[in-house]
């Protein structure tokens, strides 16, 4: 926008607004123009807005400022519950708002699978104002009956289409079903409103809302640069891997995988190379992925190799590459994987290698951001591989005006193709090397 709105000028509780101060926000971006007033006044609230866009002050500061304003429904139940998606993401919210609520005497609470549960009900039995929670460990702690939600005043469901995905539709329902009485007010935020799911729930959840969607997700990010290539194989990507790392300038890295495997592969040849790389995957426990987290934001680690489970909540300046090793399943996935570069106003590069198994999902993505994407080649690493021919519809229609069937003639078994690892080691050698030669019987000699 040309003339951004100031938080000062959204109708704010100066108390926020000297935090904000403090941390020198003071121009509020187009969601937060747009959320901000409506939530102020109570409305509920279905809204979209492309990874990076401020989203997450746009929720905090409303229900804080509500919190700030009225008196609350219970002395007990908290006032405000964040459901996100991810144990990563919630830690990220939970830092925000903690961050938001310095000056204010107001506590908070993360609730997330993978922690103690024991310990997290005693944190619940403080009574906490709000909470950041994954579903699915919230639902299990009012199953137990260690938290109650009846006097709730807001329900904020961050990044919903993801925690959709992931199966969680019964938990939030459950945790709807807590909390439902008139005054609640819920705060829908999700990537994409095209999305037949988060149009389900919010029917079932929100009352009345005002529908918002500032830059739609498959937006093309001016500071993010977008690199396609080819690949044939499993070599030739790490061949194409190994030459990005040599030949480009970079502060961090993440590289993002389609298996918890091959995340450990990776980082194993990396560090092979003196390349200072760390795995990430949910195999992990909570304890062991906080601190691979803290040491890559602390830039312990150069390159971080992971799952979708960074994809999204993961904010650090310094990631100047994406790699995405594979591509991803779903589609949305790519926006939020490509979205960790580029951030608080730096460039970006996104490069994705498309082998045989990643076409379909590339296609997908050309769909998704409805452009016609085209391919890089590196010198020297050029593949055979040029895509996959759309597959033709059978048609199955008028087989009765079909003559006799022809007898079918049984052929001979083909044998397979050769696998072309032309790319081991970063080195073209040819598919000789890989020939296994069948070992000789050492000779006896004769007595």
């Amino acid at each position: 926008m040309e003339n951004p709105l100031q938080f000062k000028d959204l109708g704010l509780d100066n108390r926020l607004l000297k935090t904000l101060a403090h941390y020198d926000f003071k121009k509020a971006t187009e969601i937060q123009q747009q959320a901000i007033p409506y939530a102020i006044a109570g409305k509920d609230l279905l809204a979209s807005s492309k990874t990076g866009s401020g989203k997450t002050l746009a929720f905090l500061l409303p229900m804080l400022h509500k919190s700030l304003k009225t008196k609350a429904f219970s002395a007990k139940d908290p006032r405000g519950v964040i459901l996100v998606p991810t144990r990563e993401l919630a830690k990220q919210v939970y830092s925000e708002l903690r961050s938001t609520l310095s000056g204010l005497s107001y506590n908070a609470v993360l609730i997330t699978g993978g922690e103690n549960f024991n310990d997290q009900v005693k944190a619940l039995r403080r009574y906490p104002r709000f909470i950041v929670a994954t579903p699915g460990r919230l639902a299990d702690h009012l199953d137990h009956r260690s938290v109650f939600l009846d006097g709730l005043e807001t329900l904020v469901l961050d990044e919903a289409d993801r925690m959709l995905d992931l199966g969680f539709a019964p938990q939030l329902r459950r945790i709807h079903k807590a909390a439902k009485h008139r005054r609640r007010q819920t705060l829908l935020f999700s990537a994409t409103l095209d999305h037949d799911q988060v149009n389900d729930i919010a029917a079932e959840m929100l009352n009345e809302p005002r529908s918002i969607s500032i830059g739609v997700s498959n937006e093309q990010h001016k500071d993010i640069t977008q690199r396609f290539y080819l690949c044939d194989h499993l070599d030739h990507k790490e061949a194409l891997l190994d030459r990005i790392l040599e030949q480009e300038d970079y502060r961090q890295v993440i590289i993002f995988t389609a298996t918890r495997a091959d995340t450990e592969r990776l980082t194993e040849k990396l560090n092979e190379r003196k390349l200072k790389a760390v795995a990430l995957s949910g195999s992990l426990n909570q304890a062991q992925r906080n601190t691979i987290m803290s040491q890559f934001e602390r830039a312990v680690f150069k390159i971080l190799v992971t799952t979708d489970v960074a994809s999204r909540g993961l904010d650090i300046s310094t990631v100047t590459h994406v790699i995405n090793f594979d591509m991803p399943k779903h589609t949305e996935e790519y926006v939020h994987r490509v979205g960790r570069t580029g951030r608080a106003g730096n460039k970006g590069d996104a490069v994705s290698f498309v082998g045989p198994k990643d076409w379909d999902s590339f296609k997908r993505v050309e769909r998704y951001l409805r452009q016609d994407l085209n391919f890089d080649v590196l010198e020297g690493l050029e593949g055979k591989f040029k895509g996959l021919k759309p597959r033709k519809p059978v048609n199955k229609g008028n087989q009765g005006n079909k003559g006799p069937a022809k007898p079918k003639v049984k052929q001979s078994a083909k044998k397979p193709a050769k696998r072309d690892k032309s790319y081991y080691k970063n080195v073209a050698v040819g598919d000789s090397v890989f020939i296994p030669r069948k070992k000789t019987a050492p000779k006896v000699d004769d007595e």
